[in-house]
């Protein structure tokens, strides 16, 4: 009977390590909908592992998924306007390694960025879109569950297109051709601790709302506009896959993505990842493993 015992425990323990590798990732599924080649950036928080890759390019019409580890932080953004001479470097988002690949450097400003704290406070996954580092692509990151969940599960972000309408003193425009490709924070503008939420201005009570970030902010109200707007611009979910899209159509609707999904089925939502094939064959097998125990 030992042999039976055995092979038991070793198909219910592979099922057990695969249900727990499912469980505890996420997926983060990259979609390029600009007209042209970005090259995106991903940095890992203090603490969490590099993903890999850490950078790579991606056509017009393109998607690539890659799985994210149980509790990762980090933030993911695109770089533009990069070429290959004798180092790899973008006009906007440079990551400064000289390579395709950021290797643990993260975004100059200015860039839109996703950032991501998973399985954080109450098994929540945190996220938002960002503003406070400056504009460079429209940017919509939307949450993916099979049958509802928990938190403020909604789509978060800025569709709206910024690089024409930036103000004149915050623009960057490509030396080239003149064309406007970004668009900077009044903080990396100007340095001035009201805008950089630093110095007299480093507390919600005292940084306030400016007419730079509120120019951001009714654009794309989905989106972090400066340090302390908190309040409509973190978003909340539990046991999702995200998909992260640059350059969104400008006919998406914000009020349709952002519907919140059913609450009704947190309890399956919770198991969402779980291979049902795998479960039902780790139970019969934990079972059988039991009776055989009884029995001798």
């Amino acid at each position: 009977m030992a042999a039976p015992i055995q092979i038991s425990i070793a198909i219910t323990t592979l099922c057990l390590l695969q249900l727990l590798s499912e469980t505890l990732s996420a997926t983060f599924t990259i979609t390029n909908e600009c007209s042209n080649t970005i090259w995106p950036g991903i940095l890992s928080g203090a603490g969490t592992p590099q993903l890999s890759p850490t950078g790579f390019s991606l056509e017009s019409g393109q998607s690539t998924s890659i799985s994210v580890p149980a509790s990762w932080s980090g933030r993911l953004w695109a770089r533009t306007h990069c070429t290959q001479d004798s180092k790899f470097t973008c006009l906007t988002g440079d990551c400064g390694s000289g390579t395709l690949e950021c290797s643990g450097t993260g975004a100059a400003p200015p860039a839109t960025l996703a950032e991501f704290t998973l399985n954080g406070a109450g098994g929540l996954d945190f996220f938002d879109v960002s503003l406070v580092d400056g504009y460079n692509l429209p940017m919509l990151v939307t949450p993916r569950t099979q049958s509802g969940t928990a938190g403020n599960c909604t789509a978060a972000g800025c569709i709206a297109e910024l690089n024409n309408a930036c103000p004149s003193e915050l623009k960057v425009t490509e030396a080239g051709n003149g064309e406007d490709v970004a668009c900077k924070s009044a903080c990396e503008a100007f340095g001035d601790p009201q805008y950089c939420c630093s110095g007299a201005f480093a507390t919600p009570d005292t940084c306030k709302p400016t007419s730079y970030s509120m120019f951001f902010k009714n654009a794309c109200p989905k989106a972090y506009s400066y340090a302390y707007d908190d309040g409509t611009s973190t978003f909340t979910c539990a046991a999702a896959d995200y998909v992260i899209t640059f350059c969104p159509s400008p006919s998406t609707s914000l009020k349709s993505a952002n519907g919140t999904l059913s609450v009704a089925a947190n309890i399956s939502a919770s198991t969402r990842r779980r291979s049902p094939t795998c479960f039902g064959t780790a139970v019969v097998m934990l079972v059988a493993v039991w009776r055989l125990w009884r029995l001798h």
